[in-house]
């Protein structure tokens, strides 16, 4: 019986992994978040998971100022031990380098709005340490998406208190996501029945 020789990130250092680490150790698995030090792998979605982000991402994109880009899927770099990946990113257009897109994450100061999609294997963290992390490091604006019984999405809404760093409670949104902040934003989230 042979053993096969473990990659070396399934053992941490000492002290814990860094946000530099990430674009460091090869093989990593897709969509690998840093939380706290500890690499954290992202499980399979199921569908509605995608298809909120699809109905989002491209609405919003419509709707963003000029001087706002959306993306998916993409690590934050909150401070040395935490660097997680939102389901969908509002940033500001200076953190996107012209003629690039070749960066592997943007830094907390150019994100205007964080959006967690919940799945039951990481509600935890959805509900409560990524929304900590968020607003310990200033993002303004943070939506927690989860499915309802009929499938549809509800969209939970919170902004920053600037006083005490933690996220106050904006709105409940279940049919109709319509907000003036961080711009105005108009969406049906009944189209997700027909995607």
């Amino acid at each position: 019986m042979t053993a096969e020789k473990l990659p070396d990130w399934v053992f941490p250092p000492p002290g814990g992994f860094t946000a530099d680490d990430l674009d460091r150790i090869p093989d990593l698995p897709p969509h690998t978040e840093l939380i706290d030090g500890s690499l954290v792998f992202v499980s399979p979605q199921k569908s509605f998971h995608a298809l909120v982000l699809d109905l989002l991402v491209y609405t919003l994109r419509g709707l963003a100022p000029k001087d706002l880009r959306v993306r998916r899927e993409m690590t934050i770099v909150l401070d040395r031990e935490n660097r997680p990946e939102p389901d969908l990113t509002v940033l500001h257009e200076r953190a996107v380098p012209a003629g690039g897109h070749a960066e592997t994450s943007y830094r907390a100061e150019d994100v205007v709005l964080a959006v967690e999609v919940v799945s039951p294997e990481s509600a935890g963290r959805d509900r409560g340490r990524k929304p900590q992390l968020y607003a310990d490091a200033g993002i303004p604006h943070f939506w927690l998406v989860e499915r309802m019984d009929s499938g549809r999405p509800v969209v939970h809404t919170y902004e920053l208190d600037r006083l005490g760093h933690a996220y106050a409670l904006t709105g409940i949104h279940h049919d109709r996501l319509k907000l003036s902040a961080p711009f105005t934003i108009d969406i049906d989230l009944t189209e997700i029945d027909s995607m």
